[in-house]
């Protein structure tokens, strides 16, 4: 991760999730002159959970579906574009496979800086037939994924809430500074109070004392009550209204709960504040 943006991917289907996603990218790109690609992946399975093209069975109608998605891009790109008022531009891509494979190839081939989801109200059984899961993506593409509500929309990035577990997560350490100095924000390192011992350095001091020696932006450290560092940074974001979380696509960074074990269920999916989720391999000092 480099100290700017320059390219954010939002990857659309045409359902009311993308404007969310796409204000959220335009108001980044606007902050940072960065461009926006707006990719649709053209995939149609032929069962639910497998991930077999029905289009290769059926080319005439693929042919018609591909031109109406070009359409379709082609609006919304005009749409959006007056909304920038940078120097930044948007770029409009089609692709047709299995929406995971070929956002990657896209992210690594148009060296992609982050991406942002827009996520439904009512996502559960979205979430567990997705073809584009924001862990799984996040591993493989090694760059933060932001995932947005419709209620993600009401302000800019002011407190921003970095929760630490065992490690010093410098991606996100640099994430944080960059937005932080953007949109001068405070920036708020929180950790469970059961996690710290005496027998171990504080993660909590460690992380501030980067923090410190490579920004001056203001910072906040708090050390929170439970069990569960997703469930507890989640309520305190709620309590101070903050306007972003930067997790992990970790177990330590999924909900409390057999169901939420079973399903998946990280901070990304629950949290009506805007979440940036990075890959564990990319988080460590």
């Amino acid at each position: 991760m480099q100290n700017k943006l320059y390219n954010i991917l939002v990857p659309v289907d045409f359902t009311a999730k993308n404007k969310w996603a796409i204000a959220k990218a335009v108001e980044l790109a606007n902050n940072f002159n960065c461009n926006i690609h707006l990719v649709h992946v053209v995939f149609k399975p032929v069962f639910p959970l497998i991930p077999i093209d029905a289009s290769r069975f059926t080319p005439y109608a693929s042919h018609i579906n591909m031109q109406a998605c070009r359409e379709k891009l082609a609006t919304l790109k005009a749409a959006y574009k007056n909304q920038l008022c940078g120097d930044g531009e948007i770029e409009i891509s089609l692709l047709q496979g299995h929406p995971q494979a070929q956002l990657k190839q896209y992210i690594e081939l148009y060296n992609m800086d982050m991406v942002v989801l827009g996520l439904s109200k009512f996502n559960l059984l979205e979430r567990i037939i997705s073809s584009i899961s924001i862990s799984l993506l996040a591993r493989k593409t090694n760059i933060p994924i932001l995932a947005v509500r419709s209620g993600g929309l009401v302000s800019h990035f002011k407190k921003i809430v970095l929760p630490l577990y065992n490690d010093i997560p410098v991606e996100s350490i640099k994430l944080a500074t960059m937005l932080a100095r953007s949109f001068k924000s405070t920036v708020y390192l929180v950790s469970l109070r059961n996690h710290i011992s005496h027998s171990e350095s504080n993660i909590l001091d460690k992380t501030l004392e980067l923090v410190q020696s490579v920004s001056t932006i203001p910072v906040q450290c708090f050390l929170l009550e439970g069990h569960n560092l997703a469930k507890s940074t989640l309520d305190f974001s709620k309590r101070i209204n903050a306007d972003l979380i930067l997790g992990q696509s970790v177990k330590e960074f999924r909900l409390p709960g057999l169901w939420n074990r079973i399903t998946n269920k990280l901070l990304s999916y629950a949290s009506k504040i805007p979440v940036l989720t990075f890959d564990k391999t990319t988080e460590q000092a």
